[in-house]
Order: structure tokens, then C-alpha cells, then sequence
């Protein structure tokens, strides 16, 4: 049967859930304000804590075929990417290119105009 079953479900929800409040309200790590962006980092943490297990091992505690701290480690590490890359490209986007003062010569009517 391919799938997971509701409370491995619930249970990634849960990890996700619980680092996407600590990365938003209790740590204030954000990119974005608002309930909006906690719900994406929740969503986030969930796809994190689900790779978590195949990026990181499976490894101490079991729970309804989650490993809980590979999934913690996956939720934590998506996250901190997510906000990381989302401030680092409106960094890169703010950035503006040097302006260099043109020179400009003044011609005078007694003065022969230099050809450039």
C-alpha cells in the first residue's frame, strides 16, 4: 500500500507545526509578517520533516513510522533555508549598482571641438 496512514500524518503535521510557531513567534525569525507566512512555514516544516528521515537516517525514536528527531532535523533545516533564501534575494534585489559621475566637456565657441 503506498500512502502514509492519519497519524504519521498527523504526526509530521505536528513537528512541522511546532517549529514553524518556534521559528515565527518565539525565535521572531522571519522573512515575511503575518499569519500568511507562519501557515507557509508550516507547510514547510511538514515537507521537511517528511525528508527528514530519508536525508538524515532513521534513527532513535520511532512513532507511527515517523523518526522523530530526523524529522525535527528536517523541519528545522527547511525552514532556516526557506527564510534564509527569501532574505538573501530581497538583500540581492535591494542592492543597487554604483552610479559614476560622467564627465563632461564644455565646449566653447573659440575652442576647437576634440573628436572622441
Amino acid at each position: 500500500m503506498l500512502g502514509m496512514s492519519l497519524l504519521s500524518f498527523l504526526m509530521l503535521t505536528l513537528i512541522g507545526a511546532v517549529v514553524a510557531v518556534a521559528y515565527h513567534n518565539v525565535i521572531r525569525y522571519r522573512f515575511l509578517e503575518g499569519n500568511d507566512a507562519l501557515f507557509g512555514k508550516l507547510i514547510i516544516g511538514w515537507l521537511g520533516a517528511w525528508l527528514g528521515s530519508p536525508v538524515f537516517g532513521h534513527w532513535l525514536w520511532k512513532i507511527e513510522n515517523v523518526y522523530v528527531v530526523p524529522a525535527i532535523l528536517g523541519a528545522i533545516a527547511t525552514v532556516q533555508l526557506t527564510v534564509l533564501t527569501g532574505k538573501a534575494l530581497a538583500g540581492l534585489a535591494s542592492v543597487r549598482p554604483a552610479v559614476t559621475e560622467e564627465k563632461k566637456e564644455e565646449i566653447r565657441p573659440g575652442k576647437p571641438a576634440i573628436a572622441a
